[in-house]
């Protein structure tokens, strides 16, 4: 098996994204295999510190690793939205593939310095892990939305400047770049999302020279994320539509079977459904 920077590179050689889909329990995590296996397609597999507190720090690295292990399945552990060192080093002390350092929301200097300090400690530690980061500020939860988060960046004035993302990455050392392009965390209730900045994403990949992540995937248009992942993103992040679905799923079935006392036979058809919706997403970006 290849490493999971070389499935990275390989998806933006091809114009294609991998994506990562969160989780909060194990049927999150075999619809969301099921459905890559069956296109023989890399997969990540994402858990915020609220997601990864409730199925066990350490318990998630365990299932997701014995998966890639008895399947010889390229299935990586991302700890997603990371706010502090001392949660940062959690995680990689734990054995993830990857950290995402989110100081997003805070002023760009006290940014560098935590992801700078963040990324000493994991390369320390295992020199595999990949570290991400984050420069613009996006929202910072997967639900529905009345409205866009105060600060987050839907204006020209207001996304990543090339610049920025160049210097951010050669004073960090970071692997994996998460600009703020258009996309928000979590879907509009009424509409889609605002527009991507297309030009913008182009032009950040080029100036900083790392892989770009797209965050917010959820409620963007179809054709919007396609574009992107010409643009030069290579990793598509997708949270919220996945809990849509798990939970009208849930709330049908029970609804359907208001006897059935088994958890295995009622959460079959959630977990079917998070298998459909990463299917389709996964679909898209390998088109």
């Amino acid at each position: 098996m290849k490493k999971y920077i070389d499935y990275i590179k390989e998806a933006e050689e091809k114009g294609v994204a991998i994506g990562h889909f969160n989780i909060s329990n194990i049927e999150g995590l075999w619809g969301i295999f099921n459905s890559a296996r069956e296109r023989d397609l890399p997969v990540i597999i994402g858990v915020s510190e609220g997601e990864r507190d409730f199925i066990g720090v350490k318990q998630v690295a365990v299932l997701v690793k014995s998966i890639r292990e008895e399947y010889d399945y390229p299935i990586f552990l991302n700890a997603d939205h990371t706010y502090s060192f001392e949660r940062v080093k959690e995680v990689v002390d734990a054995g993830y593939d990857s950290v995402i350092i989110d100081g997003a929301n805070l002023p760009i200097e006290e940014n560098i310095e935590m992801t700078k300090k963040s990324v000493e400690y994991a390369r320390s530690v295992n020199p595999e892990i990949l570290i991400e980061a984050e420069i613009g500020y996006i929202g910072s939860s997967s639900k529905m939305l009345d409205e866009l988060p105060e600060g987050v960046a839907v204006t020209e004035e207001l996304v990543t400047k090339p610049n920025e993302a160049k210097e951010f990455v050669q004073k960090t050392g970071i692997d994996l770049l998460a600009p703020a392009v258009g996309t928000v965390h979590g879907m509009m209730k009424e509409g889609l999302n605002p527009k991507l900045h297309i030009e913008r994403i182009k032009e950040i990949r080029d100036a900083c020279g790392v892989p770009l992540v797209l965050h917010g995937g959820s409620g963007s248009s179809d054709s919007d994320v396609g574009e992107a992942i010409k643009a030069g993103i290579s990793i598509v992040h997708v949270s919220t539509e996945l809990r849509i679905a798990y939970k009208n799923a849930l709330k049908k079935t029970l609804e359907n079977n208001p006897n059935e006392l088994s958890p295995y036979k009622y959460m079959d058809f959630p977990m079917q459904e998070i298998e459909r919706v990463s299917r389709e997403k996964l679909n898209l970006f390998n088109s």
